[in-house]
């Protein structure tokens, strides 16, 4: 049964279980990205359901624009673009899956991004106040530790990435 839907989520009940739906899109995608002098691209924005800035991955949804069939590699090349001024030569699918089985239907899509060149300023599109951090991969973790002292919160998908990265 749906309880209240907007233009992103639906919001359900089955039994006494609640869980959000994704509408108007068909997943999200996370782009994993370094520049040729070993740097790591991170976004950092203000995320309103936590109140708080966080230090994350490129990111968003996938046909969000309109185009429900739009492909998470096309999704990944225009959220890198928009948001971190870059482009990729290549795009290449990772993995992906459910983010919060017990919460949502929504599916996450990694992607890694590879021959990059500044083509933009970033920043995001209208409504986005995103600021891009290009860290070298030696020194990203003391990076994150100063943005946690700050007060700041760090995606913990970037803990998995950075893995992966390294």
């Amino acid at each position: 049964m749906i309880i209240n839907e907007g233009r992103f989520l639906r919001f359900c009940k089955e039994g006494s279980w609640e869980y959000v739906e994704r509408n108007n899109c068909s997943g999200a995608v996370i782009v994993l990205s370094k520049t040729s002098d070993d740097k790591v691209l991170l976004v950092e924005q203000f995320r309103p359901p936590v109140k708080n800035n966080v230090i994350e991955l490129p990111a968003g949804l996938i046909g969000d624009e309109g185009d429900i069939s739009e492909s998470c590699l096309i999704a990944a090349q225009r959220e890198l673009i928009e948001e971190t001024g870059y482009e990729a030569e290549e795009m290449k699918y990772l993995f992906g899956g459910p983010i919060s089985a017990g919460l949502s239907n929504e599916v996450i899509h990694f992607v890694l991004a590879s021959g990059l060149k500044k083509v933009a300023d970033g920043g995001g599109i209208e409504g986005e106040n995103i600021t891009v951090h290009e860290i070298k991969l030696s020194e990203v973790d003391d990076f994150l530790n100063e943005q946690l002292k700050q007060g700041k919160l760090v995606d913990p998908k970037l803990s998995l990435s950075l893995a992966f990265l390294k």
